[in-house]
């Protein structure tokens, strides 16, 4: 069963900590699926994940290859029959659709209020159906875990 990681952005942005983050899962031999909520900020991640050092081998849903692609944008259900799950941007994660992952992540900003509130939202529907969870902030400048579910 995945464990879902919450990751709580308040140092660097997500084009920042996403590449970071799709590279150790792609080392892990993931197929990553990335969820956003619109097509704009889809295509602005795409852009980004094509840039510099943050270059990241993937592909928009909706073409002909999404079933090879290493990573896939997408607004819904992913066609790459992914390992790992990452939601951005607010998302849905259903915890049905966890189960049959490696990992699951949920990326927010920190800083808008918005978002932390509906993170909490996933957090709490994750937690209530018993999924095991992980909190990650960056506040102290590293990652730290700072809660966990179940509690060891």
């Amino acid at each position: 069963m995945a464990e879902v990681y919450f990751y709580h952005l308040t140092l660097q942005p997500l084009e920042n900590t996403l590449p970071q983050l799709l590279g150790l899962a792609r080392k892990a031999g993931w197929r990553i699926a990335i969820r956003g909520t619109s097509a704009e900020r889809l295509d602005w991640l795409d852009g980004k994940l094509w840039e510099g050092d943050g270059f990241q081998p993937h592909g928009r849903a909706g073409g002909p290859h999404d079933a090879d692609q290493p990573i896939l944008l997408t607004e819904g259900a992913a066609g790459n029959a992914p390992d790992c799950l990452i939601s951005v941007d607010g998302a849905p994660l259903d915890p049905s659709e966890v189960t049959g992952l490696k990992r699951a992540m949920v990326l927010f900003d920190g800083n808008d209020g918005d978002a932390v509130a509906h993170a909490r939202t996933q957090w709490k529907a994750v937690t209530e159906a018993d999924l095991p969870a992980k909190y990650w902030s960056q506040e102290s400048g590293n990652w730290q875990m700072k809660a966990e579910h179940p509690k060891p």
